[in-house]
């Protein structure tokens, strides 16, 4: 099902940086204000100024944006800070990371070029939404610059772990870079060029579906731009660099792949709830569907640790199908355990969704907890910004402890996660289903400057 293809990745020059750390960067689409001047002064090489992060004020889509990437972009070219590769090859990529736990681990990938299909096909499953307007500043990137900046990271089934195996065989002595990330994590690229190695594995991935872990809206831009091209030109031949995109592919049985939880701040206004509620109040709002476990002793970053301790001992004693929660009060420092009571899944407005998203703690805390029981519904929660979204349980308990002090109008509710599984995942796109907003928050990122894919109209896909 999946056509994958080799390519001639466009890099930066070792012989022209001191340090590639200094100019690779997370995906845009983390990168906020802050950070963006951040990765702006640390190198003027940096990657930032190619795969520009969000628009720098609402409404702004100014041609300069885009157009000041293309003269970066066509400068670096130029003066061979960014070079490409002779030969075709797919690249294997390691990431050597230490979990929050301590646990070490390494991620095994690879990248490639992947044929672009329609969600309709099944070839390729996506499980988030996208928004037309971030989609719309993605296409107008890649149409000035003509090349995708960095890949969409996507996974593929296979139990016996054949294609990472295969492409080992033919594992070079040393990688193209060994990069270190913000965390410490090691990122090690290697390319792959034998023949005979890269038609074997373009065949493994021919009764294999992909499915996006992120990077949903660079997919949706790649085939948006493919229509418009059609559009203007009439049908593309097979092997144009425009029916393809670049993806790190991961396997989905790989020992280390990660998915970390993402922790919600709620920000109650006090229009929804006069006067706010204290926390016995919300307790006893909450009571009928959860059972509350206080958690005492300590101070705030103690109890939050315990709480999220006390999540995890209870998925380790194996109980994966119980919905749990950690609540933090900040207004009056007190935090709890929240586990959702069996009669509660008869809830109506879970019982209307589908079996797959109903056992999801994502959608329980969205439908049931804010929804139903804190009375806030999807669209006032996005135009108001009231849900905002934290891999970090310290610096969201940051957060909620500083707005509960600034602001006397809203309460700050802090809501602890456990992570979605892969096979969640897998099961909600494999259904042609979507997930909540930041359901997932894979770990480590994938790194923005590594590997660059340069779209040329008169070049051809080396398909095997």
């Amino acid at each position: 099902m999946a056509i994958v293809a080799p390519f001639r990745a466009l890099r930066f020059n070792p012989g022209k940086l001191e340090r590639l750390e200094d100019v690779v960067t997370p995906p845009y689409d983390i990168i906020d204000e802050k950070n963006q001047a951040a990765f702006q002064a640390r190198n003027p090489y940096n990657m930032i100024y190619l795969d520009i992060s969000k628009s720098p004020g609402k409404g702004d889509n100014s041609e300069e944006r885009y157009n000041s990437a293309r003269k970066y972009f066509m400068k670096w070219l130029d003066e061979k800070v960014l070079i490409r590769d002779d030969t075709p090859a797919i690249y294997l990529y390691y990431i050597d990371f230490t979990l929050p736990s301590g646990i070490r681990l390494t991620r095994k990938g690879l990248v490639a070029l992947v044929g672009l299909s329609e969600y309709s096909e099944g070839t390729v499953k996506p499980h988030e939404e996208t928004f037309a307007t971030v989609t719309a500043d993605r296409l107008r990137l890649m149409d000035t610059c003509q090349a995708q900046f960095s890949q969409i990271f996507s996974l593929f089934a296979d139990e016996g772990a054949s294609i990472i195996s295969t492409l080992e065989t033919g594992l070079p002595e040393k990688p193209l870079y060994e990069v270190r990330d913000t965390d410490g994590g090691k990122h090690s690229i290697w390319p792959i060029v034998d023949d005979e190695i890269l038609a074997k594995v373009q065949e493994l991935f021919r009764d294999k579906a992909v499915y996006i872990a992120d990077g949903h809206h660079r997919y949706s831009t790649a085939l948006h731009y493919k229509k418009q091209l059609q559009e203007k030109l009439g049908q593309l031949p097979s092997r144009s660099p425009y029916n393809f995109s670049m993806m790190y592919l991961c396997p989905m049985e790989d020992p280390g792949l990660t998915v970390l939880p993402t922790h919600r701040l709620v920000t109650l206004p006090d229009d929804i709830i006069p006067g706010l509620p204290t926390m016995d109040e919300l307790a006893g709002m909450m009571e009928g569907a959860f059972e509350l476990e206080e958690i005492k002793g300590g101070a705030r970053e103690i109890l939050v640790a315990e709480v999220l301790a006390r999540m995890n001992d209870r998925l380790a004693e194996g109980n994966n199908d119980q919905t749990m929660f950690g609540l933090y009060h900040a207004a009056e420092d007190r935090c709890f355990l929240l586990t959702l009571k069996e009669a509660a899944l008869q809830n109506k407005t879970l019982t209307a969704r589908p079996a797959a998203l109903r056992e999801l703690d994502v959608v329980i805390l969205a439908d049931m907890l804010v929804g139903d029981i804190l009375g806030l519904n999807y669209e006032r929660c996005e135009h108001d910004n009231l849900v905002r979204y934290f891999a970090d349980p310290d610096e969201a308990l940051d957060v909620a402890v500083k707005e509960s002090i600034k602001h006397e109008n809203v309460l700050p509710l802090l809501f602890l996660m456990n992570n979605t599984k892969v096979l969640q995942v897998k099961r909600v796109a494999d259904e042609h289903l979507i997930m909540p907003h930041k359901s997932t928050y894979f770990y480590p990122k994938i790194l923005t400057g590594l590997l660059l894919n340069k779209l040329n109209p008169d070049e051809k896909i080396a398909l095997k």
